[in-house]
């Protein structure tokens, strides 16, 4: 039987107004762990930033599971240091029957403890990754991972808001965003808080709020947050330290103790402690793309 069978539609509850998603299973749930989504922008930095959010968890004495969403499995390179397998390539080595695999086949331990997951994807034009996502959800249940775990972090695609890769908003107690201070990036939030906003009339999900991510300010993130209803939980700025960091196959966590370095890894703490006692959900409503560039496009 086809992998694809495994989802079906679900006709009579519609995923949010307008959308075509497949519903998976509803039996494969995360339970016990606080579960977060980061989006953003496509290379506005979401796997350095869930990355070393994961390893600040860790540091507060958590147990964390890392969950890359994206085909290009690189998600968890700076705590495994390397690419590691995608749940996609293991599950096709034993033709697609999951009894044969084993933890340590598809889970790596990273740095200080971290447990890595790298989802992967269908190959290009045939497939959905909501597929990938539940696929990996009900590998780690049926190995009982989930049930040691505190936090989990789903680290997904790019700005891509389709059903599929919306699916980890199925799952998560909180969606992040991360963005710069830039048109581009916060006009990739507002996509994103749409989707987000749809999702939650039928999941738990809700906004927990942005991260200013490679910003010297947030000035135009202020203005935006400001009309929609969103706040900055964190606000990390561009560094050529942190770029450094992912050349070097490193978190920020790992990198020699300058003045500059502290104070993110001090950001990271203070953004995982806030995160872990509990936020109260953001309501917000997304802009008309027409608005958006009233708002920030002009001068």
């Amino acid at each position: 039987m086809a992998p694809l069978d495994d989802i079906r539609a679900r006709p009579t509850r519609p995923d949010g107004e307008g959308s075509v998603q497949v519903q998976l299973d509803p039996s494969v749930k995360i339970e016990g762990a606080q579960v977060f989504a980061v989006y953003g922008k496509g290379g506005i930095g979401k796997s350095t930033t869930s990355s070393n959010l994961s390893v600040a968890f860790s540091k507060l004495g958590k147990r964390v599971l890392q969950i890359g969403c994206d085909p290009k499995h690189d998600s968890t390179f700076t705590l495994t240091k390397m690419l590691m397998p995608t749940v996609i390539d293991v599950l096709e080595s034993v033709d697609f029957h999951p009894e044969e695999l084993r933890v340590e086949d598809f889970v790596y331990e990273g740095y200080n403890g971290v447990m890595c997951v790298e989802a992967g994807g269908p190959p290009a034009g045939t497939g959905c990754g909501g597929y990938v996502v539940g696929q990996t959800v009900k590998l780690l249940k049926e190995h009982h991972l989930l049930e040691e775990t505190d936090i989990v972090i789903f680290d997904v695609l790019g700005d891509v808001v389709c059903g599929g890769f919306a699916a980890p908003l199925q799952h998560a107690d909180r969606a992040l965003i991360v963005t710069a201070n830039d048109f581009d990036s916060i006009y990739a939030m507002n996509r994103i808080v749409a989707a987000i906003k749809a999702k939650s009339k039928n999941y738990d999900v809700r906004l927990g709020g942005v991260i200013a991510n490679r910003s010297a300010d947030t000035d135009q993130i202020d203005k935006y947050n400001k009309v929609v209803g969103l706040k900055t939980m964190a606000h990390l700025p561009d560094l050529d330290a942190i770029r450094r960091s992912r050349l070097m196959k490193a978190t920020v966590f790992e990198m020699d103790p300058t003045p500059e370095i502290v104070a993110v890894q001090e950001e990271y703490l203070r953004l995982a402690a806030t995160l872990y006692a509990g936020t109260e959900p953001l309501t917000a409503d997304p802009m008309k793309d027409r608005d958006i560039f009233e708002l920030l496009g002009f001068d």
